[in-house]
């Protein structure tokens, strides 16, 4: 087993790792040998959405998902204290952050089109009335907390809107790996987006994690 990174962050300020963050650790393990057949020949490109305390992109150099010569790590988040946490994390575990860029963006606003070969996507999916505002202020900590945890309508607000990007987002031989709850009904959501879209969708790890059902799917065109 990969070894997982030291975190030591204000969880009052950005989301805890959870059963969420881990499955998609296992994930990428498991997948670690077709991204790096899948990427052997070229500089890949590696994006995580949503950063929080940054132990999932921590993990991907830390343990060389992908050769550290041939890939560049961006990691963007809403919240700027998720991107402190990201920095803090991959120095607490001797990554060489002159590899990783951290970018305070709203979803892949700040991305080129077409650019990214590998996307990490876990989402808020909590259901909710609405999508919380972005604060003012740095200051309001909870509140930038609040935008990690709460999707709207089905928990699906967010997730919805990166779906309808991803087009735009992935290289032609990239790969997105996004995280679904049973409540988001991701099976509804897979079938239609492999009915406006046609792209490959697999089911890649699932978990139940107390009352909760995780799983992590991967698209690709």
């Amino acid at each position: 087993m990969l070894p997982t990174p030291y975190v030591k962050c204000d969880y009052n300020k950005v989301y805890e790792p959870a059963e969420d963050s881990f499955l998609i650790l296992d994930c990428l393990e498991k997948e670690h040998d077709f991204l790096k057949q899948r990427f052997a020949h070229r500089l890949a490109v590696v994006c995580e959405i949503g950063s929080g305390s940054g132990i999932v992109t921590t993990f991907i150099m830390q343990n060389e998902i992908l050769p550290p010569e041939t890939s560049i790590h961006l990691a963007l988040d809403i919240n700027p204290w998720a991107l402190e946490s990201t920095l803090g994390t991959a120095k607490l575990n001797s990554c060489d952050d002159s590899f990783l860029d951290v970018i305070q963006s709203d979803l892949n606003s700040c991305l080129r089109n077409n650019q990214i070969d590998i996307l990490i996507f876990n989402p808020p999916y909590v259901p909710a009335e609405c999508v919380p505002e972005v604060p003012r202020s740095r200051e309001e900590a909870d509140q930038w907390l609040d935008l990690a945890l709460l999707g709207g309508k089905d928990g699906m607000a967010i997730t919805s809107k990166l779906l309808q990007q991803l087009d735009k987002i992935l290289s032609p031989d990239g790969i997105a790996y996004i995280l679904f709850c049973a409540r988001n009904k991701p099976e509804e959501v897979v079938q239609e987006f492999l009915e406006t879209y046609g792209w490959n969708v697999k089911l890649i790890e699932m978990r139940k994690a107390g009352w909760e059902v995780l799983s992590v799917y991967s698209f690709t065109r």
